[in-house]
Parts: C-alpha cells; structure tokens; sequence
C-alpha cells in the first residue's frame, strides 16, 4: 500500500478517536455535574467538584463543543449530502465555544500554564474559524482552515491520555493534576495543531483537501 494511503488512513484513525473521547468526555461530565459519583478516586472526586463550583458556565462551554464535535465529520461530506450546513454550524458553534473557553480558563485547574495553553490555542481556533467563515468564496481554503480550527478543538480529546499516563506515573513523579493539566493540555493541543498542519502542508493533504471542497 503506499504510503500517503497509510498515512491518510492513520489521520483519519485519530480524528475519529478524537470524536469518540470527546464525546465520552462530555458525557461523563454532564451526568457527574448532575449525578456526582459517590465513589470517585479522591483527586477525580475534588476535580468533579471544580466543575460543579461553576456548572452553569460548564454547561455553556461542554454542551456546544459537543455539538461542534458531533457535526464536525459531515464537513467532509459532499456537498449535496449537507457539507454546507455543516460549515455554517460550525461557526456559530464554535464561536461559542470559544468565547466560554475563555471564560473557563478563569477556573483552570492547571492555573497559569493551563491557561497560557487555552489563551494560545483557543486564540489560534477562533482565527483558524474566522479565516474559513472569510474564505467561504474559496472552498478549498476555507475547508483546510475549517481543518485547522477542528483539530485545535480535538486537541482536548488527544490531553485526555496524556492526563492518564501523568495519573498512572504520580507514584513516580509525585505530580497533583494542579501540576500536570497545564503541562498535557500543551502537548495534548500541540500534537494536534502540528499534525495536522504538516498534513495539509504535505501534497497528499493538499489533494485531500482539494478533492473534498470541490466533489
């Protein structure tokens, strides 16, 4: 098989496992902001209360990025099978979700560097929205910076396992989640912004997102 194949395959392999945790994610705070475990680990039992402490804006937050993941796939759709209505989804959605992401970053469990990672990163998704929203003349280039905001917000999903693997070696590295959260959301987000920035920079992601924005 070649090699573009296999990479183009193991790109979308990631995308959709991104849409999976993030859904699992939200799920999983919705019900406990609702339905507080009474079970929890101690340190998942302090975070549930975290959030608990500022539900309302939680909700305002989680509730439209789960929404912006769910339509997110039908933007690579045909065109006639609702790519369009997609797009247009996705701005308002996302526009919301950026502008609660702000205002979560106030509560930042990782404090200064967890909210360094979301000035950054969210600051870079809502540019990466506004230049598709401007670009719509152009499908092409609107669909590969549509890309970019989309891998930026996946890139909560990818700090989930980075967050397990800081929780299963706390034994070792002593680290509280108010150490490591700052730390994985900067990888987390990271891997997806360059991942998926060298893709489109590469000739197969050009003809990827080329075939796409114009079938």
């Amino acid at each position: 098989m070649p090699e573009t194949q296999i990479s183009w395959r193991w790109l979308r392999i990631g995308f959709w496992a991104c849409i999976v945790i993030s859904v699992a994610v939200v799920v999983r705070r919705t019900v406990a902001l609702r339905h507080p475990p009474q079970s929890a680990p101690p340190e998942l039992a302090a975070l549930d209360a975290a959030f608990r402490s500022h539900a309302a804006l939680t909700l305002a937050h989680i509730i439209p990025a789960l929404a912006f993941v769910v339509v997110a796939p039908f933007v690579y759709l045909r065109r006639r099978a609702g790519a369009a209505w997609a797009k247009r989804s996705l701005f308002l959605l996302g526009a919301v979700v950026g502008v609660t992401a702000y205002a979560m970053s106030d509560y930042a469990i990782g404090g200064w560097v967890e909210r360094s990672a979301v000035l950054v990163f969210n600051s870079l998704f809502l540019f990466s929205l506004f230049r598709a929203w401007r670009l719509r003349p152009e499908p092409v280039l609107s669909l590969r910076w549509m890309t970019r905001a989309i891998a930026v917000l996946l890139g909560i999903a990818t700090t989930r396992p980075v967050m397990g693997i800081f929780f299963a070696t706390r034994g070792l590295t002593h680290l509280a989640p108010e150490q490591f959260f700052g730390i994985a959301f900067w990888i987390g987000f990271s891997f997806n912004t360059l991942i998926v920035e060298l893709w489109l920079r590469s000739r197969e992601g050009k003809s990827q997102t080329d075939r796409m924005a114009t079938r």
